[in-house]
């Protein structure tokens, strides 16, 4: 029996989660279960699934959980550094960090010191931390196991050979819901056509990233730091079908791809059951379902993100970090409806080119050059 910690357990990862753990009772256990601001639903899966805790990082709402689970037995506890003691506790095995965007670093850092194996749904941790990141897991001895589809179809594939024999690590992107149009056409696009994937149900804001391709850089940038491979070995090939995850190549040509319905509870499973694989009933591939799978070069010039987090990538620093910031609140002002869908291009380049580049930052580093990030990203928005 694992003990698991679900960082973000009201989002879409979070949820599917808590579905596969249902589906395995007798090896997982939802442990605690941690959301931001979601308390209606966080009281449901208290009460559905019977963690030991519950944590509600708003902390106003700490007396409507607490009065909601009364008599229940589960403890309630609310606010940032609850984030800090629950992945700390000594039952919990595993941290499933499924929050969205940079809130989740501090936590995983902490989850790290303490020895917790981490299952990465949070790409940001390693878009933003990388380097950090990955040698405080080496010297914790610590697994980071990656959820994303994309990384875990990675990890997979990597299973059994050597690092060095990797010669390159090809991305797929499912192209999103705007592939092959213009950028004139691009700039007329709304919330509402944006949020319309067609292969995957995510949350609003992976979903405009997905349409962005932004969520394909930030997954180039985890890559990077993840398997410890070059800029230039990594490669994005769009593939709308979404059956073939990810590919890696070798040094002797060969490749291993690794398939599957686009299907989030799969990679959830592995991530939380690794090195084991546990049979699901989860629906399989059918090939004669499919007449062909296609792919094609993603067009950089006409979404413009991909390059951005190219170029963040290989300058390096706090860069990806600035990226990131600038991105997330350039999605939170388009969902707003604030800004166009291209401006988000905009924003996110004009901000990469103000904040002050630090070639070798230290983590107070990093969360300050988020901090102005966001700042300055809020005040161009305006103008």
């Amino acid at each position: 029996m694992k003990n698991i910690a679900i960082l973000g357990s009201t989002g879409s990862i979070g949820t599917q989660a808590l579905d596969v753990i249902s589906s395995h009772s007798d090896l997982f256990y939802p442990y605690v279960l941690v959301a931001k601001s979601n308390y209606k639903l966080l009281v449901e899966q208290a009460l559905k699934y019977k963690p030991k805790m519950v944590v509600i990082t708003d902390a106003n709402l700490y007396k409507e959980v607490e009065n909601m689970l009364e008599g229940s037995g589960i403890q309630v506890a609310a606010g940032e550094g609850a984030l800090d003691m629950v992945v700390a506790l000594p039952e919990v095995d595993i941290v499933l960090t499924a929050m969205v965007g940079f809130a989740g670093l501090r936590p995983t850092i902490r989850a790290i010191e303490e020895g917790k194996d981490i299952a990465l749904a949070n790409k940001e941790t390693l878009v933003v931390a990388g380097e950090i990141i990955m040698q405080r897991a080496k010297g914790n001895n610590v697994n980071i196991l990656p959820v994303d589809s994309e990384h875990s179809a990675i990890f997979q594939c990597l299973v059994g050979e050597s690092h060095d024999s990797i010669e390159k690590i090809i991305l797929t992107a499912s192209g999103g819901p705007f592939r092959g149009i213009s950028y004139e056409e691009l700039k007329k696009k709304t919330k509402e056509e944006a949020l319309k994937h067609p292969n995957w149900n995510m949350g609003a804001k992976i979903t405009i990233d997905s349409a962005t391709l932004m969520n394909k850089g930030l997954e180039v940038i985890e890559a990077r730091w993840l398997f410890d491979v070059l800029p230039e070995n990594i490669d994005v090939v769009v593939h709308p079908q979404s059956i073939i995850h990810s590919l890696v190549q070798f040094v002797d040509g060969s490749i291993k791809a690794q398939m599957g319905l686009p299907d989030m509870k799969l990679p959830i499973l592995y991530a939380l059951s690794y090195p084991m694989r546990i049979k699901s009933n989860l629906p399989r591939f059918d090939f004669t379902n499919y007449s062909q799978l296609s792919f094609e070069k993603p067009d950089m010039e006409v979404f413009k993100n991909l390059a951005s987090a190219y170029y963040a990538l290989n300058k390096g620093g706090n860069l990806p970090c600035v990226l990131n910031a600038a991105n997330e609140v350039a999605v939170e002002l388009f969902l707003e409806e604030r800004i166009g869908f291209t401006a988000m291009f905009d924003l996110v380049l004009e901000v990469m080119n103000k904040v002050d580049f630090i070639k070798t930052p230290s983590l107070d580093d990093l969360f300050a050059s988020d901090e102005f990030a966001r700042k300055i990203t809020y005040e161009l928005a305006k103008t």
